[in-house]
């Protein structure tokens, strides 16, 4: 989908799901959930939502709109000084409107009544934090199985065009989409690190009591995996000096989507695992509410990167209802444990 949140955007959408990766005009590295959900051909002329391209409550409204199928033309705006004083504003033919959150969602509402975002649980709802903390890890699971799945896609992608054209004449020549490609595969590499860290740092120490040889287990996988991951960006890293289409440039995109399938099994089974036989245990371990809080904190503070200067990267691969609840979830923790606002 690119960048939402950085530049005017007009989204194409289609009506497929993973297939769509291969019936829309966009390249494979383009095809985001929204366009699954999204059920429209163009985006909505009479739709337009101004505001900072770092804003929270930016970001909110245009999944709110999302969520009910309308693609608005966002229409970055910033204040270099004083971000906090750049307002949100979205006009609806000629009606606009700007204020709070809620004041915004009211408006999305009476224009867009169906479906419903009282159907979306707030994330901020209830005294109880810790299934909030499984909650995120769900969503944080979520993304990276997409983001994988996408990079999976696109090497096979890149395999079938034997470095011949690029998949999407936007991009460029085959060479700048393969840079594209690597650049994306370096961001999933850090989204996946910092999701394992902050596992290792916040989650397990405080489950190992209930069961040390799950969190033993699961640290080793962590182990495991790493030397696959370091080893498909030096892999990327070759093929990135090779001749495009010549034979061994060929070969190595063969074994580079290999590898990548490999690496995609491996987390798959390790995410179900630890939703399994993990997650539960969180759900169920006895902590005060302010120590519960201070979970949520620490698991938001730990992956920096992935709630900074990844955080538009990470919430494409969420839907839209999903990237909302994870906004709420980030919100929270922010707001309720005084974590810096640069997170986000």
């Amino acid at each position: 989908m690119g960048n939402c949140f950085t530049t005017a955007t007009t989204i194409t959408t289609t009506t497929a799901t993973t297939a769509a990766a291969f019936t829309s005009k966009k390249s494979t590295a383009e095809i985001a959930p929204y366009d699954c959900v999204v059920k429209v051909n163009k985006p909505t002329p009479s739709v337009r939502l101004c505001g900072s391209p770092n804003s929270i409550l930016t970001a909110y409204v245009r999944f709110a709109l999302l969520y009910k199928s309308i693609s608005p033309r966002f229409i970055p705006c910033d204040n270099p000084i004083f971000e906090s004083e750049v307002p949100t504003v979205l006009r609806v033919g000629s009606e606009s409107v700007s204020g709070s959150r809620q004041t915004l969602l009211d408006f999305v509402e009476s224009k867009f009544p169906e479906p419903s975002l009282n159907n979306i649980r707030d994330a901020d709802d209830g005294d109880e934090v810790s299934p909030r903390v499984v909650r995120m890890m769900r969503m944080q699971h979520g993304s990276l199985r997409w983001h994988l799945a996408r990079m999976v896609r696109w090497a096979e992608d890149l395999a079938k065009r034997k470095g011949k054209k690029a998949g999407d004449p936007t991009v460029g020549s085959p060479k700048m989409e393969f840079k594209k490609f690597a650049s994306t595969y370096s961001q999933l590499l850090e989204l996946l690190l910092e999701h394992a860290q902050m596992e290792e740092r916040v989650v397990f120490p405080g489950l190992e009591k209930d069961d040390r040889g799950l969190c033993k287990a699961a640290n080793e996988e962590h182990a495991r995996d790493l030397p696959i991951m370091n080893g498909i960006k030096e892999d990327i890293k070759a093929i990135g000096v090779l001749d495009c289409g010549s034979p061994a440039y060929q070969e190595a995109l063969r074994n580079l989507s290999v590898r990548l399938k490999s690496l995609q099994k491996h987390c798959k089974e390790h995410f179900e695992e630890e939703e399994r036989d993990l997650l539960p245990l969180v759900e169920a371990t006895e902590l005060s509410t302010e120590q519960q809080k201070r979970t949520l904190a620490q698991c938001v503070s730990a992956m920096q990167g992935t709630h900074s200067r990844l955080f538009n990267f990470f919430l494409e691969g969420l839907t839209p209802e999903e990237a909302m609840q994870y906004l709420d979830l980030t919100t929270y923790a922010v707001i309720k444990n005084n974590l810096s606002p640069n997170f986000v």
